[in-house]
């Protein structure tokens, strides 16, 4: 049976409209989907991006984990003593880096810089982003080390005197600092001479 003309345009319209909407349904779809894929990205770019940055520094300073291994040396800065721990960079055979910590408050400063044979020349921070001062050293034979500290302009130089601490030994107290000798009394039955009193007159 012939179909007539009107419903053969009737259908085609139809489909022609079907399509339509079926196209306009599918952009619409697009466009939700591109939105909705866009805000993902903006915040997992977002989340890259915290993830590439390095964690803040909580300050003050605490103890690392990471040079709880390194080495230990103990002496005085200064009139303080301190716990170094000092070993090396894993991406530097020259390069060292650590931390040292006052015995009396606790404080933490970080370290890093390079040990060319038994020279040591290291750079401190106090809050992980500012030098706040300089250590210029050398180790001896028993593995002592010993130098000076500078601000980062070279002023107020302060000796420091360090030695190895055996693994699991405790940190001794500080030396306290040396008295004055005492003079001596003089002999008895003599006079000192000229204000030596080692050197007496006889009787």
């Amino acid at each position: 049976m012939q179909q007539t003309k009107p419903m053969k345009h009737r259908r085609a319209w139809r489909s022609l409209m079907d399509g339509a909407v079926a196209l306009s349904m599918l952009c619409g779809a697009c466009v939700v989907a591109l939105a909705m894929l866009s805000m993902p990205a903006h915040a997992q770019s977002d989340a890259v991006k915290e993830l590439a940055a390095p964690p803040p520094i909580e300050l003050p300073l605490k103890p690392s984990r990471e040079f709880a291994k390194f080495p230990r040396y103990v002496g005085m800065l200064g009139n303080r003593q301190i716990v170094l721990r000092l070993g090396p960079k894993s991406d530097d055979p020259s390069g060292v880096h650590g931390e040292y910590q006052f015995t009396d408050n606790g404080a933490v400063i970080l370290i890093a810089g390079d040990r060319d044979g038994d020279t040591l020349e290291v750079e401190e921070s106090n809050d992980g982003t500012h030098i706040t001062g300089n250590w210029v050293g050398k180790f001896a034979p028993d593995g002592t080390l010993a130098g000076e500290r500078m601000n980062v302009d070279d002023s107020d130089p302060q000796p420091f005197d360090l030695g190895p601490l055996a693994a699991g030994q405790p940190v001794p107290p500080p030396v306290a600092a040396k008295a004055p000798a005492e003079t001596s009394a003089p002999a008895s039955g003599g006079h000192p001479v000229g204000g030596v009193s080692n050197v007496t007159t006889g009787d």
